[in-house]
């Protein structure tokens, strides 16, 4: 199988994606805001585009990836939204959402079946934005497969470049839990995605073992065999609002759906796969 995908707001995730379609054979148009980096995705055989500033070209993909966050609206429906409802060609659209729409369940589980419980602004977008896109899907016949990603980590994203650069802290609130997902995670699970004949459905991806952030950041100091700095109370944490808004939200998050139906196997289960894989392919 292959087509065009039109990955709109292409970044981290979605070349994790761009990876597993491209030795296929697959056409790739991307989209960001810098000439930079429309340079790098030109470089590693993907068609660039600067938008906003070009129009989308929606007519010409048979797939859809969208990675651009909500800000007042969805601004990529602001622009394509009305072109949507009638692109009866387009075979798949994936929409990347986030586990932070689950908001706060003060370190319990949920599962696709939880009511979202989003509370910051950020969230209440995300809720919103992942009902518009359903709806215009389901009104123009699309199948729309809406993946909530949990903490992203990989080469070049992680735990081992804050403690190389001294930027790490081991920040200590009881209680707290986050999920995560390796990028070589993240492409396999959207190729599966992409290329099943599933229906609308809603994912959450994440590994099979959610962790307090200070256990990754201690392990992550071991394989690079130094000292993990010294904890460091959230209170007294040097963090931007930003950073200090994820805190606020405790969960673990099941993966069940995926794996049932869409065959999905993880191939890091655990931040401990994971981080030992990122070092090997830095040897």
């Amino acid at each position: 199988m292959t087509g065009t995908l039109l990955s709109i707001g292409h970044g981290y995730s979605a070349q994790a994606l761009a990876d597993h379609l491209l030795p296929q054979g697959w056409h790739i148009i991307g989209t960001t805001r810098s000439a930079e980096k429309a340079a790098a995705m030109a470089a590693r055989g993907i068609e660039s585009l600067i938008w906003p500033g070009t129009p989308l070209p929606l007519e010409r993909a048979t797939h859809l990836l969208t990675s651009v966050a909500p800000r007042t609206g969805d601004p990529v429906l602001d622009e394509i939204g009305a072109q949507m409802a009638n692109a009866t060609h387009l075979q798949w659209v994936g929409y990347l959402s986030t586990v932070g729409v689950y908001g706060d369940q003060r370190g319990g589980w949920v599962d696709e079946q939880t009511p979202p419980n989003a509370r910051s602004e950020r969230a209440v977008a995300r809720v919103a934005a992942e009902e518009a896109w359903q709806d215009i899907c389901d009104r123009a016949g699309i199948r729309l497969h809406i993946f909530r990603l949990a903490g992203i980590y990989g080469p070049g994203r992680g735990p081992f470049e804050k403690l190389r650069s001294g930027r790490a802290q081991r920040i200590i609130k009881p209680g707290q839990y986050f999920s995560r997902i390796h990028y070589d995670d993240i492409g396999h699970a959207l190729e599966l995605g992409i290329t099943s004949e599933l229906g609308s459905r809603v994912f959450n991806l994440c590994d099979d073992h959610p962790a307090p952030p200070q256990d990754v950041l201690e392990h992550a100091a071991h394989l690079l065999g130094i000292d993990p700095p010294p904890e460091t109370a959230f209170e007294d944490a040097d963090l931007s609002p930003m950073a200090r808004s994820f805190y606020q939200d405790s969960k673990r998050v099941r993966n069940d759906r995926i794996k049932r139906e869409l065959g999905f196997e993880l191939r890091h289960p655990d931040y401990k796969s994971g981080l030992a894989a990122i070092l090997q392919a830095e040897a």
